[in-house]
This record gives structure tokens, C-alpha cells and sequence, in this order.
């Protein structure tokens, strides 16, 4: 069986990885690091300044951003909460109530008083197939009679 390694190849091995540990620790904070500029406090306070004014919106950047709300996407985004609750919509899950008497708990036999619990029926909510559930016809499907 040969060996793969030797003590003279271990040797160079060690010394270059020595020498690039080294090469890393040499370098310094200053030289890493720019040292001039603005300090966090300035930035901070200008950019608190910024947010004061009445159209702080506009000035980041010069570009105008979006408006806030999505009134002004109407017509142009597909509410996407309806559509699935109208193509698939939510089977019935009913609440099941349980009563538990009074009874003794555990090996040291611990009272423990009635109570009253809830859970649901099915263990996950279940969706209906589009046109699964009668009466409900997707907005998608139903065509209008000026089409036909």
C-alpha cells in the first residue's frame, strides 16, 4: 500500500498556507476601510431631514415613485383574493363542539374539571374543483348573451 502524503510534501504545504494567513493579517482598518466621508450621525440626520418635508417622496432620488394605495392600478391588476374564491371555492368545514366530563388525569390521578373544546370537522381546508359546487359559477365561464 502506498501513502499518498509525505512529510515533504506536508511541509510546503504548510508554509504557503502560513504565508497566505499572514498576507490576510497585514492589512489594516484604514486601509480597508475609506476614512472620509460623511459620518453615520451626519447621514442620519440628513436623511431625518429629508423625511420632515412635506414631498419627501419626490426628492429621494429625483425620481418620482409610485403613489401609495393600489387605487391607481385599477383596471390594470386582477384581484387575485376573488378570483380564487370564486373558481375555487372553500368547501364547509364545520365546528365541531365536545364536551369533556370531569374526570381523574395521569397515574397520580389529578382531577381535572369539565370543559367544553372546539375543532373543525377535516383537518385541512379542502377547495372545491371550478364548478364542483353547485350555484357557483365562475365570473370567467359565464359568457354574456351579446357574445353568442
Amino acid at each position: 500500500m502506498k501513502r499518498i502524503s509525505s512529510s515533504k510534501q506536508r511541509v510546503p504545504l504548510a508554509l504557503v498556507s502560513i504565508s497566505v494567513l499572514m498576507v490576510g493579517c497585514a492589512s489594516t482598518k484604514d486601509s480597508v476601510l475609506p476614512q472620509d466621508g460623511p459620518t453615520m450621525k451626519s447621514i442620519y440626520d440628513q436623511h431625518m431631514v429629508d423625511v420632515q418635508k412635506p414631498d419627501h417622496r419626490r426628492a429621494m432620488g429625483g425620481q418620482p415613485l409610485p403613489q401609495t394605495g393600489i387605487d391607481h392600478y385599477r383596471g390594470f391588476v386582477r384581484e387575485a383574493a376573488s378570483e380564487i374564491d370564486t373558481i375555487f371555492p372553500r368547501l364547509p368545514n364545520p365546528t365541531l363542539v365536545m364536551y369533556i366530563f370531569p374526570h381523574l388525569s395521569g397515574s397520580e390521578r389529578t382531577p381535572v374539571p369539565g370543559y367544553v373544546t372546539t375543532f373543525p370537522f377535516y383537518e385541512r381546508v379542502e377547495y372545491a374543483l371550478p364548478g364542483e359546487v353547485p350555484g357557483e359559477v365562475p365570473a370567467a365561464i359565464v359568457s354574456s348573451p351579446d357574445e353568442q
